[in-house]
């Protein structure tokens, strides 16, 4: 369980972020935080959720011919699991970087061949800079998240097709 000065530090480290949400599970506790106006604020973020299902709901049943193209979006994702058998997923709540630093290039880009032991994002956690290495051997066919971005423990990076 978090102890009250920990959950003040890390509300501190996400206010000075530019991280927008944060969510941290251990032990049976959760704490999720969402900043609202530039403040951090505790809310749950079940709460959000259902109130844009509904608005795509109704302009789904007042324009029906969007359904269609919708459609046919979903097929598209169905051909490029075709394209890949692996995912390389985050071993972490964190920050995803590309690249080692903001000067240098990206670790791997869609075309490159990984190895079992190359590295292939960095995820930051508490200020803490984690190597994440591919752990399967074959070509990045699609990168799933975008520099900077806050990824979920077991949240899909990459997809990999092995040879």
């Amino acid at each position: 369980m978090l102890k009250v000065q920990e959950i003040r530090e890390l509300i501190k480290l996400i206010d000075d972020s530019q991280i927008d949400e944060f969510s941290y599970e251990a032990n049976g506790t959760k704490v999720c935080m969402k900043k609202s106006g530039g403040k951090v604020v505790t809310e749950a973020p079940v709460q959000q959720k259902p109130a844009p299902k509904a608005e795509p709901e109704v302009s789904e049943a007042s324009q029906p011919k969007e359904e269609a193209p919708k459609a046919e979006e979903k097929q598209e994702p169905q051909k490029e699991k075709a394209d890949y058998d692996k995912e390389i997923t985050s071993p972490m709540v964190g920050t995803f970087y590309e690249s080692p630093s903001p000067d240098q290039g990206a670790y791997v880009k869609v075309g490159d061949q990984v190895k079992q032991d190359s590295v292939v994002c960095i995820v930051e956690a508490m200020k803490l800079f984690n190597e994440i290495e591919a752990e399967v051997s074959g070509e990045i066919v699609e990168i799933l998240v975008k520099d900077g971005e806050l990824v979920e423990y077991g949240q899909p990076l990459f997809r990999v097709k092995t040879a």
